[in-house]
This record gives structure tokens, C-alpha cells and sequence, in this order.
């Protein structure tokens, strides 16, 4: 088969399309000949050299895919060759064929194109699991999103919505923003010319956010802090804005507000898996009905995956970027 390739780390140049041997599906394992994969920061961090894959993992970039089965290995029930299936991964995805454990595998959900279904595993997966499964958001509740333009960021709008939470994003100028109101998004704050934490205060009466989603990491700790309401929850999921930060406990403890910080790719199969059922029972009623849709900003051939890259290294897009096999 065909994947994209990293020899060297480095710029977008560095993912090279080569020949590769074929997957083998294990046991516990299926073989999806891949329709579409999807580009996420991780993959950027992979090629950069500052994300390697977890052992045992596929070393080709690709978070997430949407396919045909092709192959069961052995143990698998549930599943049959042929089925139209997404899937979360650990690497892989940027290939034509990639073996998945079954675990990970969700049906294509109806009123989904198989394209267009490769959108969603990494980004359902994540804000589901952060947002309600750890942050535990309720109806009634305010969601501070950071990056609401970007692909985790749109997912989170439109389940925050669904589930009767007041959502508030970030975003880079009117027209992002302008887009995730489209979405639903309550309150919109332009991160490049208003102060987030009293534009929220402002616009919740000095309450601030009961959950924030944040991808920025140290850059905005002590900030989402202060933007957080009593018994509020800063769920971090990246470290775009650094690593190391000073944090005030005294305000955590005044406001008995508590931080977590996760990743994914990482989990041991059983926590993904149980990811994935919430996953299907919890969120996949939600788009076949249409209340959540996957935002697509343009699709590339996967021979053009540098393409792709750019693109995301730019910060331009809105939604995810698809790359097609």
C-alpha cells in the first residue's frame, strides 16, 4: 500500500508518499481500507519531531480515519467486511489501509457521507470525554471554548448547544467568530483585541464559566483561572501556548475550582474504547438527527498532505481538513 511517510522531521516537505508494507489486522483488530483521514495538531507536533507515537503504534500520521472494513482479525465480533466505519487511532491514518482494534470503530453515522465521517472520531472523542465525561458540563452551565473556529473547537460549540449549555468561544477576528455563531456560540470574543476574562465576566454578570476548553496550555492558565466561576473546571488539552506557568492556588481554592489535563492518543485500549461507547450512545443520536454536523473546511488528496499541513500551520481554516484517498 501507500502512506505518507516521515524519514526526518521537519517542515511540511518532510511527509514523503512512499510504498509500505500492508497492515496485518491482530487479534481484537480489523483492517479499514481508508476513505478519507483527517489532519490534526498532533500530526504537525509528529512531523516537527515533538509527538511520537505510542508503542505499538502505527509510525505514519493519522489520528483518525473513515473506511470500508476489509479484513476481521481474530476475536472480533460485531463487525463484518464491508461495513462503512470511522475510527479513532493511534497513528495510521494517513495511508490506504490501517488496522484498527474493534473497540475503536463507530458505524458512519446516517445522514454522514464516508468522506465526510473522517471528521469526526478525534474531535467527538475529545470534547466528549473532556467536556462532559471529566468537566462534567450540565444544561444551564457556561462553556468558555478557546480556538472555537478550529475542528475540536466547532464540535464543542454545536455539544455544548445540544446539551442546553450557554457557549462562549475565542477565535481569531469577525469572520471565525462569525462562524461559530453560525454554530450557536452565545458569546463571541475576538482573542487578537478584547481581554477574554472581562469579556466573559461582562457577559455572564461577573459569574465567569463553570467549564473552559482550553488548547493553550501555560499561555492562559492564570487567565482561564480567573475567567472560571465557583466550582468551575479548566479541562486543558493543549499546550500551544507552552508548557510551564505559575498558578495562584489561593484563587483555585477560593473559587473550589479544580484543573485537569489529558490526552488521548496515549489511553490504554480500555479507556478508548469506553470513550468510543459513550461516544456512540451519547453523540451519534445527536448528528443522525442533524443537531451536530462535522465542519469541513476542504479535503486534499493524500498525495498532497504538505498541502494540507500548511494550511493548518496557517491558522486560516475553519473546521477540519480532509485528506482523501
Amino acid at each position: 500500500m501507500h502512506a505518507i511517510t516521515i524519514e526526518q522531521p521537519g517542515g511540511p516537505e518532510a511527509l514523503v508518499r512512499a510504498e509500505v508494507p500492508d497492515p496485518v489486522p491482530g487479534e481484537g483488530e480489523v483492517l479499514v481500507e481508508v476513505a478519507a483521514s483527517a489532519v490534526n495538531r498532533a500530526d504537525v507536533l509528529q512531523r516537527q519531531g515533538f509527538y511520537d507515537p505510542p508503542p505499538g503504534a502505527s509510525r505514519y500520521p493519522g489520528l483518525e480515519c473513515s473506511g470500508r472494513i476489509a479484513a476481521l482479525g481474530a476475536g472480533v465480533s460485531g463487525w463484518s467486511v464491508g461495513d462503512e466505519v470511522c475510527a479513532l487511532l493511534a497513528g495510521g491514518g494517513y495511508a490506504e489501509r490501517v488496522a484498527v482494534p474493534a473497540g475503536q470503530l463507530l458505524p458512519v453515522p446516517a445522514g454522514v457521507d464516508l468522506v465526510t465521517a473522517a471528521a469526526l472520531p478525534e474531535v467527538v472523542t475529545t470534547v466528549w470525554s473532556n467536556v462532559f465525561m471529566v468537566a462534567g458540563l450540565r444544561p444551564g452551565e457556561t462553556l468558555l471554548v478557546h480556538g472555537g473556529s478550529s475542528g475540536i473547537g466547532t464540535m464543542a460549540i454545536q455539544l455544548g448547544k445540544a446539551v442546553g449549555a450557554t457557549v462562549a468561544v475565542t477565535a481569531g477576528g469577525p469572520e471565525k467568530l462569525a462562524r461559530c455563531k453560525e454554530l450557536g456560540a452565545d458569546i463571541l470574543i475576538d482573542y487578537r483585541e478584547q481581554d477574554f476574562v472581562a469579556e466573559l465576566r461582562a457577559a455572564t454578570g461577573g459569574a465567569g464559566a463553570d467549564v473552559i476548553l482550553d488548547i493553550m496550555g501555560a499561555k492562559y492558565l492564570a487567565r482561564n483561572v480567573d475567567a472560571l466561576a465557583v466550582n468551575g473546571r479548566l479541562a486543558v488539552i493543549g499546550l500551544q501556548g507552552g508548557v510551564k506557568a505559575e498558578l495562584n492556588l489561593g484563587a483555585l481554592l477560593a473559587k473550589r475550582a479544580a484543573i485537569t489535563a489529558t490526552s488521548l492518543r496515549a489511553r490504554p485500549l480500555e479507556e478508548k474504547a469506553a470513550i468510543v461507547a459513550a461516544v456512540r450512545e451519547h453523540v451519534w443520536p445527536l448528528v443522525a438527527a442533524g443537531r451536530v454536523r462535522p465542519v469541513v473546511h476542504a479535503a486534499f488528496p493524500m498525495a498532497q498532505a504538505a498541502e494540507a499541513h500548511r494550511v493548518m500551520e496557517s491558522s486560516t481554516h475553519v473546521g477540519k481538513l480532509l485528506l482523501t484517498v
